[in-house]
């Protein structure tokens, strides 16, 4: 394993109710008489990115008024509102970061292994979200950053992840993924990238078939898994366990 690449929404931080409260509160702000709930948008999840989630809700919702001339200005518009929305409830490290990605950050700097984000939100999201948790220099962190802007492909189309292997230049079997979903997993498959998944309560029926592990998060010494990982010598992954899971040796003796 020469390379982490992590999705961040879902991944890094729990971000999904945060953006469930933003995108209702820019309907509100805008007058749309829209009030998503928390089952319909774990199923609007499904749908990478925000402007997509929107029209595809819109036109769930009005097939015809969906195909208005004004309907792509109005998501734009209704978007931005929601990214502003957003970022004022996370900066500030208002939203943790799951236990263990600041630590297998911190590990994988230490240790000259670059790290990379993959992952279909806005550099202004990345931004309100890592600020805080990881200083104002966060991108120095990551040898890569791919976000929405990257590629047009959202998830489960494999283009971020191609792009963040281009920039790389490494091959995918070097590389090992963490993702918390299943447009995730079949992106970072579809790429040829082995996969570990740590879901969220949005995620936790997704299929994750061929995923490396399935695990409630990575773990920290303050937070540990509930029993011992395999392949590992504590109750939370660190870069040793990662490098096991990537070569498929999981119970090898540590």
């Amino acid at each position: 394993m020469q390379a982490l690449i992590f999705d961040v929404d879902g991944t890094l931080a729990d971000t999904e109710s945060a953006h469930l409260q933003a995108f209702n509160a820019a309907f509100a702000e805008v007058g749309l008489d829209w009030c998503w709930d928390v089952p319909l948008y774990t199923r609007l999840l499904k749908v990478a990115g925000g402007k997509e989630r929107l029209l595809h809700y819109w036109r769930m919702a009005d097939p015809e008024e969906a195909r208005g001339s004004q309907v792509r200005e109005t998501i734009e518009a209704v978007h931005a509102i929601k990214t502003r929305h957003y970022a004022e409830r996370v900066s500030g490290g208002a939203l943790p970061l799951r236990p263990g990605i600041a630590r297998l950050i911190e590990e994988a700097g230490q240790s000259g292994m670059p790290i990379a984000i993959a992952t279909t939100t806005t550099p202004a999201n990345l931004d309100a979200l890592l600020r805080a948790p990881l200083g104002v220099a966060w991108r120095q962190r990551f040898a890569v950053i791919c976000d929405a802007g990257t590629t047009a492909g959202k998830k489960p189309a494999p283009d971020v992840y191609l792009a963040v292997l281009d920039r790389l230049g490494l091959d995918s079997a070097d590389c090992l993924a963490v993702e918390d979903s299943e447009n995730g997993l079949r992106a970072a498959q579809a790429a040829g990238i082995p996969t570990v998944i740590t879901p969220t309560a949005y995620t936790s029926q997704d299929r994750f078939d061929g995923a490396l592990l399935v695990l409630p998060h990575l773990g920290d010494p303050e937070a540990p898994m509930p029993q011992h990982l395999p392949g590992a010598d504590h109750r939370w992954a660190d870069l040793a366990a990662l490098r096991r899971w990537h070569r498929g040796t999981l119970f090898e003796a540590a």
